[in-house]
């Protein structure tokens, strides 16, 4: 279906596994290039625009002039925003049991900012999911942390895991976006680029 991206050189600049995971679902061929960036926004910024901004940033870091000029990158940012407040990624233990506590018996979001970019044309997007977690209780809260150590993850939880089995009522949007990668809604953009 995606013949046409065999033209380009794809980047996937992420360390997270899920993400891969989900691109290699798509049987594209890439090569994976994270780059550390600080994950800072203008405090104006809300929501999707923040994902979105973030997505962009990571782009950014790249010098389009020493890749090989039929380079396509793909960059994304992951938020989870309650009350219309980022949840980041926990520091510790206790910062990830907070989080968990916060977003027990309520609705949140997850948001994810896509950024398609070759050396002539950059292009945004974002999905967005709603997740319904049930109330979590301290010591369910505690064994996940405990056994999964959710520290590489915005929210301290991955829906794949227990947690998720557990926890999660519901899901309003992409279960693939709460994974970290709106992969259908990223497969229709990549059709255009085959155009």
């Amino acid at each position: 279906m995606l013949e046409g991206l065999k033209k380009y050189n794809i980047i996937l600049a992420s360390k997270s596994p899920r993400r891969q995971q989900l691109l290699k679902g798509l049987e594209i061929t890439f090569s994976i290039q994270p780059k550390d960036v600080e994950e800072i926004y203008p405090e104006n910024l809300a929501g999707e625009q923040i994902a979105v901004y973030l997505s962009e940033l990571k782009a950014r870091a790249f010098d389009f002039s020493i890749l090989p000029e039929n380079t396509l990158l793909i960059t994304a940012d992951t938020i989870v925003y309650l009350d219309d407040v980022v949840i980041g990624k926990p520091k510790d233990f206790d910062d990830a049991v907070q989080m968990l506590s916060t977003l027990s018996g309520k609705k949140h979001q997850v948001i994810t900012g896509v950024c398609l970019k070759t050396k002539d044309v950059s292009h945004s997007f974002y999905a967005k999911s709603d997740v319904y977690f049930r109330h979590l209780e301290m010591d369910e809260i505690q064994h996940y942390v405990r056994q999964y150590k959710p520290y590489d993850k915005a929210g301290a939880y991955g829906i794949q895991e227990w947690i998720g089995y557990t926890g999660i009522e519901r899901i309003d949007g992409s279960f693939y976006n709460v994974m970290g990668l709106p992969i259908q809604k990223l497969y229709t953009e990549l059709l255009k680029f085959c155009k």
